[in-house]
């Protein structure tokens, strides 16, 4: 139990701790690289070229990359160069998540190709205290029209009835390798027009697999109108089967993509109709995972300082242990350090999402990491500001 009277002194804005694992010449590295991306037209040409140099395979513009923007937000190519990174987060009291890069793949090989490597990376886990979790893309399993025509519940053919039966082995073999090493498995959401189906399948997952733990963990977008809702209706689900809901929570990532769908298609998008409305849905889901924190394992993976706050206050408040598992934070490897070892800091079960994979399967992931935030409001200048300050403190220039 923790201490009422003291809660934690969280400072999200105290540089010091924040960027304490970076030495002056990385600090300085990394301050050029944000300056570069905090630059909307130099991202939007870097994205064009990183695309083209590794369909043409440009061995200069790979390594380019991977000394920079790569070494940034991944963590490795493969999970052996991965364990120097999470060693490193230990050290400064972080828990690694790791996510092997590949996504919207659709032939066979390349399939299980990705199930075989989420196994690997769940038994270097369980080989890890410091790797809690492991996150997966149903996407990386099966072929997206497969899961599009689930999400309609049309009639699959004998070819589609047989895709659909190799997804399910896929996905089991994952969640069955995460149980039985005692490694949570983290299943990412996807497009709405996906994403019935693929609730299905991981619903299906946690109700084999988490009745005395909690290993598998469904993503809820609160930045859809519906989730909030849907969030709470799991959890009653699960409470009347006898098991346990596992459930990150986000704000989403597609918002532009379901937006013009939706537009296109004629039917009401499913989108918030404000970021307020976003927050609010949030912090609420916030509020119920940690109030029901014993039969809910609940992370917040959010990069917004005050949802932080907000789960850390309520932790703190009600005097629940700061290192139960079911009590989670997670950032991306390379953002938001500020929130990151500040509650590492001060306690907390936080982690960094770890990507890894050679360069080409990670690509989309990266530029996806640029341009979501070159805006000069986007998280480019925030962290750009906090960087510039730890180097006036440290006397950098």
């Amino acid at each position: 139990m923790e201490d009422k009277e003291n809660p934690p002194s969280l400072d999200f804005q105290n540089t010091q701790i924040a960027y304490a694992h970076k030495t002056d010449q990385e600090l300085k590295e990394t301050s050029r690289l944000f300056t570069l991306m905090n630059k909307p037209s130099l991202v939007g040409i870097g994205s064009n070229l990183g695309l083209t140099a590794i369909k043409l395979q440009f061995p200069l513009i790979q390594r380019l990359i991977k000394n920079t923007i790569f070494k940034q937000f991944v963590g490795g190519t493969n999970l052996l160069d991965c364990q120097k990174t999470i060693d490193h987060l230990y050290q400064n009291k972080t828990l690694t998540i790791l996510d092997y890069g590949a996504e919207s793949k659709s032939e066979e090989a390349d399939l299980d190709h990705v199930r075989d490597e989420t196994v690997r990376a769940i038994q270097l886990a369980a080989s890890n205290n410091s790797v809690p979790a492991v996150s997966t893309k149903i996407t990386g399993l099966a072929k997206n029209e497969l899961l599009e025509k689930l999400n309609k519940d049309e009639q699959l053919n004998s070819a589609e009835e047989h895709e659909f039966q190799k997804l399910y082995q896929r996905l089991n073999a994952i969640c069955e390798e995460a149980y039985n090493l005692k490694v949570s498995i983290f299943i990412d959401a996807e497009e709405s027009w996906m994403q019935i189906a693929m609730d299905r399948l991981v619903n299906e997952m946690m109700a084999q697999y988490n009745k005395d733990k909690v290993t598998v963990w469904n993503t809820f977008q609160l930045y859809r109108k519906d989730k909030l809702d849907f969030l709470k209706e799991c959890h009653q689900n699960a409470m009347d089967q006898g098991y346990m809901l596992g459930a990150k929570l986000v704000r989403g990532a597609y918002m532009d993509k379901e937006s013009l769908r939706a537009e296109q298609e004629g039917y009401p998008n499913p989108i918030q109709d404000t970021k307020d409305d976003s927050d609010r849905d949030f912090n609420l889901a916030i509020g119920y995972c940690v109030t029901h924190y014993e039969t809910i394992g609940s992370c917040c993976a959010s990069h917004n300082a005050e949802s932080n706050l907000l789960q850390a206050r309520l932790i703190a408040e009600n005097q629940y242990d700061r290192r139960h598992p079911h009590l989670n934070f997670c950032q991306l490897y390379g953002m938001s350090d500020n929130i990151t070892f500040n509650l590492a800091q001060a306690g907390y079960n936080v982690a960094k999402y770890v990507p890894y994979g050679p360069v080409k399967e990670v690509i989309p992931y990266l530029i996806r990491r640029a341009k979501e935030n070159s805006s000069v409001t986007g998280d480019m200048s925030r962290e750009l500001s906090f960087i510039l300050t730890e180097m006036k403190r440290r006397g950098l220039k």
